[in-house]
C-alpha cells in the first residue's frame, strides 16, 4: 500500500495534464512528441491544437512540480484520452537540457527586446542630451569623452544613449477615413524622425499631419552606453563605453534597462480588445507596404489598454468601399451607389513587448499580407 502511495505521489509530481475539447485537437495531431532545440511553445501547441493561443486554458500545471510551466528540450509529451477528455502528459524528467523553450523565437527579436523603447514625448523632450565631444570633435566614438547637459547622476553610473526612430499618433478612424483631416480617432505612423540631420528638430518636418492627433509616444533606439566620469557646472563628462552608431549632438540619455522584457510568457487570448485597435507600423525597410509571418509590427494597444506579453490577436483587413455599378442610375461606371465590402481575415499576431500605449507583436501566421491600419480583433 505504501509503495502504491509513493508511486501515485511520484506520478502527481511529474504529470502535467492538458484537457481540451475534441474540436481543439488537430486532426493530424501526434500521440507523442519529443521537444527539440529550436522549438517554441507556439510551434508545439500548433502540433496538437488547432488554436495554439488556447494553450493556457488547457494546460494545467501541477504546482508541486518545480517550474511546472517550463518545457525543456528532451521532454516527451504523450497524448492520452481519459473519461473527461484528451490529456497531454509530461513524462518524468531525467534531466533538463539547456534553456526552456520560449513562446516565440526570442533570439530573432533581440533588437526589439533590448534596443527599442516607446516612451512619452515629454520624457524624451526633457531627457539629458549630448551637447559636445572632447577636442571639439563633430561625432563621438567609443573610448572618447562626451559632454552631457541636464544629467542628474553620480560618477560610476551607466546610462543608455538613445535616438528616435518613429513618432506614433492617432489620425483617422479607419483605413478609409485616415485621409480625412477632421477624423482623429484611429492610429497611424508619423514620420520616421531618424532621417533628419537634427534628431530632435521635429518642427522641421513637413509630412502633412505633424502635430495633429493624439500622441501615443516616441519610439527610440538604444545606440550606446556611457559611464559618468565627473560632474561639471554646465555639462557633465561621460565616457562612451560602446555604440552601434556614431554619437551626435542632440542624442538623449536614459537610464539603462537591465530587464527590458520577461523571457517567459505563454500564448493566450486577451479578455477584450479595444474597438479602435489597429496595426500601426512595420519594422525594417523590407516591409514598407505589407508584412508577413515572422515580421514585427507595432500595434495601437498598450499596457493601459490591457495588453500583455503572449496575447494573441486576430488581424482583419477592412473591406473596401466600391461603387455598385449594377444599381447605378448612370451609364458611367463608378458613379453609382457605394457598397462597403466585409472585412477579410488576415492572420494572427502575438504581443511580445508592451509599452503604455503601443506594443510590439510578431506575425505568427497569415492567409494574406498584413497592412498598416488593419484591424485587431479577438481570435476566433
Amino acid at each position: 500500500m505504501i509503495r502504491k502511495s509513493i508511486g501515485l505521489l511520484a506520478g502527481m509530481l511529474v504529470t502535467v495534464a492538458v484537457y481540451a475539447a475534441g474540436a481543439q485537437l488537430r486532426a493530424d495531431h501526434p500521440d507523442t512528441y519529443t521537444v527539440r532545440r529550436g522549438d517554441t511553445l507556439w510551434s508545439i501547441s500548433s502540433r496538437f491544437l488547432s488554436k495554439p493561443w488556447l494553450w493556457p486554458e488547457i494546460w494545467q500545471a501541477n504546482p508541486q512540480v518545480q517550474n511546472p510551466h517550463l518545457i525543456y528540450p528532451g521532454d516527451v509529451l504523450n497524448l492520452s484520452f481519459m473519461n473527461n477528455g484528451p490529456r497531454l502528459g509530461l513524462q518524468p524528467r531525467v534531466h533538463t537540457e539547456g534553456e526552456p523553450i520560449p513562446a516565440i523565437p526570442l533570439s530573432q527579436l533581440q533588437t526589439f527586446l533590448k534596443d527599442m523603447r516607446v516612451v512619452d514625448s515629454n520624457v524624451v523632450r526633457n531627457a539629458p542630451y549630448v551637447v559636445g565631444f572632447e577636442e571639439a570633435r563633430l561625432r563621438g566614438a567609443v573610448g572618447q569623452n562626451v559632454y552631457v547637459r541636464k544629467l542628474d547622476a553620480e560618477p560610476g553610473q551607466h546610462w543608455a544613449i538613445v535616438r528616435p526612430t518613429h513618432i506614433y499618433r492617432e489620425f483617422g478612424s479607419s483605413k478609409k477615413a485616415a485621409s480625412h483631416e477632421d477624423d482623429m480617432t484611429a492610429h497611424v505612423l508619423d514620420s520616421d524622425v531618424s532621417m533628419f540631420k537634427g534628431p530632435w528638430n521635429e518642427d522641421s518636418r513637413n509630412d502633412g499631419h505633424y502635430g495633429r492627433g493624439k500622441d501615443l509616444g516616441v519610439e527610440v533606439s538604444v545606440i550606446g552606453e556611457v559611464e559618468v566620469l565627473r560632474k561639471g557646472k554646465d555639462a557633465d563628462t561621460v565616457l562612451l563605453l560602446n555604440s552601434t552608431q556614431e554619437i551626435r549632438k542632440g542624442d538623449r540619455l536614459m537610464p539603462v534597462d537591465d530587464k527590458p522584457y520577461d523571457p517567459y510568457y505563454y500564448p493566450h487570448a486577451p479578455k477584450s480588445v479595444p474597438g479602435n485597435a489597429h496595426v500601426l507600423a512595420f519594422s525594417g525597410a523590407d516591409a514598407l507596404d505589407a508584412a508577413g509571418p515572422t515580421q514585427v509590427v507595432a500595434l495601437s494597444v498598450g499596457k493601459l489598454d490591457g495588453a500583455e506579453n503572449g496575447q494573441t490577436l486576430a488581424v482583419w483587413e477592412p473591406g473596401e468601399t466600391i461603387a455598385d455599378d449594377v444599381r447605378s442610375d448612370s451609364w458611367d461606371r463608378g458613379t453609382g451607389h457605394s457598397v462597403d465590402l466585409p472585412e477579410e481575415f488576415v492572420g494572427h499576431v502575438m504581443i511580445f513587448r508592451t509599452f503604455d500605449r503601443v506594443s510590439y507583436g510578431l506575425i505568427m501566421d497569415g492567409l494574406r499580407p498584413v497592412h498598416i491600419r488593419d484591424n485587431l480583433r479577438m481570435p476566433e
